[in-house]
């Protein structure tokens, strides 16, 4: 992975133990599985979703969400969600610290990635970004007005699009920026009335004894070591997602005063579920 945000002291070393080894095996193949097996299923029923429903997907987002909430399972990693889901038409912007923020947010709630378009092209991930419906988008000014119309297509067709404003993962110990620009495709006239932004924290916690950033993936680090990393922990840490109250479009002025409400949310529930600092 390549990411624009780095932290000031390397990563941490990617040991594993021979128990280690073995736990990537079981849990290794026990999630390819998981995956294969649905994703099988998925592009089945999508041959019959498409024809009737085109850009509606009434049952594939099941599938997804049954896999990554059984993922959870699988990994040994805690999982507790607080507060509401967004109920109807409207979009969700969450911080962004790991890719397993992809597992976190779809078994949370039935929703849709915006992506960069290089995770097109990602080997494993890119085929399963894909048929889960993923929006990939250029960082290009060019594009901004075209991806703007298909996001107003898909918003207008019920699906809940996410968006990571900070445009980059972190260690999951801070909340980075948001940039506004995504935020004005919610103006369009025809969802501005009637469209609600979600903000959802993200918090992980780290095994017992590991680092507090144990789930973050950042800077140059490779998605092999940090998957070997988290599949052979053999105590696993949880995750924490918070729900805040959607936010109205409408009562907003501009995409700047949105983003801002919106970062500021999830900053506060970042701070309000991390553990207190050594000492404090």
């Amino acid at each position: 992975m390549s990411a624009t945000w780095d932290s000031e002291t390397p990563p941490d070393p990617v040991k594993v133990s021979p128990l280690g080894w073995a736990l990537v095996a079981i849990r290794g193949v026990a999630l390819i599985a998981l995956i294969g097996i649905c994703l099988a299923i998925l592009l089945l029923l999508r041959l019959v979703e498409r024809p009737i429903w085109g850009q509606g997907r009434p049952i594939t987002p099941f599938i997804t969400q049954f896999v990554c909430r059984n993922a959870f399972r699988i990994l040994g990693i805690g999982f507790a969600t607080h507060g509401r889901p967004l109920k109807g038409r409207g979009a969700v912007v969450a911080n962004h610290s790991s890719w397993l923020d992809i597992f976190t947010l779809n078994a949370g709630q039935r929703i849709y990635f915006v992506s960069k378009a290089e995770v097109a092209n990602w080997p494993g991930i890119g085929i399963l970004a894909r048929a889960t419906g993923t929006i990939f988008i250029e960082r290009d000014r060019k594009q901004a007005q075209a991806q703007t119309a298909l996001f107003e297509q898909r918003l207008l067709a019920g699906h809940k699009l996410l968006f990571f404003p900070e445009g980059t993962s972190t260690d999951g110990l801070r909340v980075l920026p948001f940039k506004s620009t995504l935020f004005g495709a919610f103006y369009a006239e025809d969802l501005r009335d009637v469209l609600q932004i979600q903000p959802v924290s993200v918090i992980y916690h780290a095994p017992s004894g590991q680092p507090a950033r144990f789930y973050g993936w950042w800077g140059d680090m490779g998605f092999g070591p940090h998957l070997i990393k988290t599949l052979s922990a053999r105590r696993q840490g949880r995750v924490d997602v918070v729900f805040h109250q959607p936010l109205n479009v409408a009562d907003y002025p501009d995409r700047k005063a949105l983003c801002a409400m919106a970062e500021a949310l999830v900053r506060a529930g970042v701070a309000a579920y991390l553990p207190a600092p050594a000492g404090a």
